[in-house]
């Protein structure tokens, strides 16, 4: 896979927190400050959420996920209260009036152990099972109507910065940074704030028939401007219910406590009960009952009538199965609107670490993420009228969103800035004055894209630059494109390549232009005259990049495509896209010398004999559609990468061949369709799942027909058949399956040795059925290699360890089906890279 597609793909990122930080008011003289950490006695590991109260006064807290605390008073007081389920209750004396450190270890009690045993139930599952009961009255999804506004305020920081990173050269000119650097919260390690973003939205729902649309009013991103960028630091992209059995964090689906099931993996205590805003709550903790699965830890408070969330605090479990991510914690509080309970305010934060706190041999910079949101104006069961929503566009950015003034943030936001936060524009806006901070964006850029700016044109992409094979030869190639510099409406492109063994120059050139950014509409128009492989997967590598150079078996030919192609690409609204093209394409053959396996031959049927034909031309109308309902995306100028979509996605694709256009040779019909999705099946991981069927109607020579894909590199292709190789059978009517199950660990966490190594289990099957008509012999003989699959399907298995290393993929596949095929492997070991959570 390219580097701009895994680059793309690592996406991903919901982000997220503001620990709790109390103060108090200087009402009597000299203020008492307690901080620390609480840790279990016995283990050393941090405790969170124990409770901590300053004795005799109405000041008190919790320790984070690290198990750090910090808090004080101004009444008179000299001591200090931890408690925590299953340990021992702690109180120590302190100091009136100072600021001090007290670190604690908390030793595991027996009073816990006593209350299970009782006879009787859990009053914690008494509660919980009212709460599941209740969940969907306490659902606002149940409303008929709802909209209120948001804000949303999303930060990036830099920790554990070391004073050897500051003084290094490359750092030197970045140096003025370091002057914001934040360590008055003693909860956290001192941090670098380098990112903000804010937006203020509008949020409407219906239920009858059901809609959803935010309309996003204001939008502050530090250094960005980019509406894609606003929407997705709006609410949709980003919102995490409770009430749902599973909820979505980083692509994988974590277990609700209060999911129906939730005793299956949680374990339940009720800690206390106690008036919150004036409504008697129950104080219930939760903790995972089996290591490693994707649960959370933490407290939530129920209020005792309606059995609704009134507060939640929890953090991932330390030992998820999830990638680069130390710790985590989230706060959600509710407010009673009218009959229902609105979520009100919400506060994450997530620690990202690439190295695992417990492997760290030194000090590793990380990145805090953050976000705080908070509501208001809610209107319930107010709804509006049918023509004030939309079906086709549920998010949009409100022309000058991203242009409001300094004054209208500091009326309208709902929170007010830090000295630090405010400080991040200035920072962003000053570094991107600094000709060395042009330098690094553009070092990312070359490693992200493949290309490097220079002014107002880019060059590469550098994988494409060399290249192998035994038909080429070395193989060099020269690519250039314009940048947003030169324009931000249209792109010019092209290439030039040459290779030493055929000395032939190939080349492509062209362009593409929006004709409108709103809707989406493009235009584009290109040449082409170089080599191609029939017979291999569209998700595979280019024939000319540098890593399919190595293959597992050499190629033998290739075809020359001289096309020019035109087309127009129309997003009608949010998911659905479709696109008209017109190609001409004339193919002419390419082999090793003296091999004559490749040519294009025709029989007279008179004489028996046979004439080479030097090559065929077509002409071809094409309609591709592409569906996929609430499909997000983040855009740069001219391209996009997909946030995906929790529904299934609908492609098709419509070929008309046209004779006598342009020296067309042939009439015909193509059509494709496929559907693809993933289906999530806690707690044994998800299901990816690719139906595809095509069928061809007409008399067509066999480089026409349907090639299945297959891969004779050492890459494993998701998309293609791993063990078939390019061009071994050919189709004109097909029906294919693929199913890849994930089980994110189900198995291997089991056994100790792999739980550290947090590997992931992956198996797969491929198949494809089809049939392959006589009549197109008629027009050029099939080659000796070449195959139909009349008689049976070909199928193969997969089964793969992927998250070695966090990034590496190893699959073994079997091929099971026409196994007395000479040159095919019966079993083969590919390798692959991703980024996942």
């Amino acid at each position: 896979m390219p580097l701009s597609n895994i680059a793309n793909r690592f996406i991903p990122v919901f982000v997220i927190l503001a620990l709790i930080i109390i103060s108090s008011n200087d009402t009597c003289g000299q203020t008492t400050v307690v901080s620390g950490k609480v840790v279990d006695a016995n283990t050393r590991e941090p405790l969170p959420f124990v409770n901590v109260f300053l004795k005799g006064t109405k000041s008190g807290g919790s320790t984070d996920f690290n198990g750090s605390y910090s808090v004080s008073t101004s009444e008179r007081c000299d001591s200090i209260r931890f408690s925590y389920v299953g340990y021992n209750t702690v109180v120590k004396a302190i100091k009136s009036g100072t600021t001090q450190e007290l670190n604690i270890g908390l030793s595991q009690g027996v009073e816990l152990k006593v209350v299970e045993i009782k006879p009787g139930e859990n009053p914690a599952h008494v509660i919980l099972r009212k709460v599941i009961a209740n969940k969907r009255k306490n659902n606002i999804e149940k409303l008929d109507a709802y909209e209120y506004e948001i804000y949303n305020k999303v930060e990036f920081d830099l920790n554990n910065i070391s004073e050897d990173f500051k003084n290094r050269k490359l750092i030197k000119p970045f140096s003025f940074i370091f002057d914001n650097i934040d360590s008055s919260n003693t909860n956290e390690k001192p941090f670098l704030p380098v990112f903000i973003s804010e937006t203020m939205s509008d949020v409407y729902f219906r239920k009858n028939p059901k809609v959803h649309n935010e309309v996003i009013k204001a939008s502050k991103v530090s250094g960005i401007e980019n509406s894609s960028v606003s929407q997705f630091m709006g609410d949709m992209y980003q919102k995490v219910n409770f009430y749902d059995n599973n909820v979505n964090i980083f692509n994988k689906l974590f277990v609700s406590p209060i999911s129906d099931n939730a005793l299956f993996y949680y374990r339940l205590y009720l800690i206390d009960s106690m008036l919150i805003d004036g409504y008697k709550c129950y104080q219930l903790q939760f903790k995972p009952r089996r290591k490693q699965e994707l649960t959370f830890t933490g407290n939530m408070w129920i209020t005792d009538s309606t059995f609704a969330l009134k507060q939640i605090e929890l953090s991932i479990a330390d030992d998820a199965n999830i990638n680069f991510i130390n710790s985590t914690a989230m706060v959600q509080t509710f407010v009673r609107v009218d009959s229902i309970w609105m979520m009100e305010k919400e506060k994450i934060v997530i620690d990202f670490n690439p190295v695992p706190v417990e492997k760290k041999k030194q000090t590793v910079m990380g990145i805090y993420g953050r976000k705080t949101t908070s509501y208001r104006n809610f209107k319930i069961n107010q709804p509006k009228e049918e023509k004030f929503y939309s079906y086709t566009d549920n998010l949009k950015v409100e022309e000058g969103a991203g242009k409001k003034t300094k004054e209208f943030w500091n009326e309208n936001r709902h929170d007010t800035l830090s000295k630090n936060e405010a400080e991040i524009y200035k920072m962003v806006d000053t570094l991107q004055t600094l000709p060395i901070y042009h330098t690094w964006v553009d070092i990312i850029q070359l490693f992200v894209t493949g290309y490097k700016v220079k002014g107002k044109f880019e060059y590469g992409p550098y994988y494409n630059v060399y290249s192998y094979n035994r038909i080429e030869g070395n193989r060099f190639r020269v690519g250039m494109r314009t940048s947003n510099e030169f324009s931000k409406w249209y792109e010019l492109s092209g290439y030039v390549a040459y290779g030493l063994r055929d000395e032939q120059f190939k080349y492509k050139f062209g362009f593409r232009s929006f004709l409108s950014k709103a809707p989406r509409t493009m235009i584009g128009m290109y040449y082409k005259n170089d080599n191609e492989i029939l017979g291999q997967s569209q998700n595979a590598f280019t024939t000319d990049n540098i890593l399919s150079s190595i293959r597992v078996k050499p190629l033998r030919n290739l075809t020359r495509a001289k096309e020019f192609s035109a087309f127009i690409d129309y997003q009608l609204f949010q998911g659905f896209s479709a696109k008209l093209s017109f190609y001409n394409r004339e193919l002419i053959p390419q082999e090793l010398k003296n091999t004559h396996d490749f040519e294009y031959l025709k029989l007279d049927e008179n004489t028996m004999d046979t004439t080479v034909k030097n090559n065929l031309t077509t002409s071809e109308i094409r309609v591709t559609t592409r569906f996929a309902y609430n499909e997000k995306f983040v855009a740069g100028v001219f391209d996009r990468a997909s946030l995906g979509t929790k529904y299934p996605i609908l492609q098709s694709q419509y070929i008309f061949g046209i004779k006598g256009i342009l020296g067309s040779e042939y009439n015909y019909h193509k059509l494709v369709v496929n559907i693809s999705d993933r289906l999530h099946i806690n707690p044994i991981g998800y299901l990816d799942y690719i139906i595809e069927g095509g069928k061809i109607w007409g008399a067509l020579p066999y480089p026409l027909l349907d090639f299945p894909g297959g891969n004779q590199t050492f890459i494993y292709d998701i998309y293609a058949f791993n063990s078939m190789n390019y061009f071994e059978f050919a189709n004109d009517k097909y029906a294919s399956l693929t199913l890849s199950h994930h089980f994110d660990g189900f198995f291997l966490n089991k056994i100790p040795l792999m739980r550290k190594l947090k590997w992931r289990e992956v198996v797969g099957a491929k198949g494809i059925a089809g049939s392959l008509s006589n009549k197109h012999e008629e027009l050029i003989l099939f080659p000796g290699f070449l195959k139909s699959l009349n008689t049976k399907p070909y199928y193969e298995a997969t089964v793969g360890v992927e998250n070695i290393f966090k990034i590496f993929r190893i699959d073994g596949i079997w091929r099971l089906a026409y196994l007395n095929t000479p040159g095919v492997p019966l079993f083969s070991v590919k390798v692959s890279m991703q980024f996942t959570f």
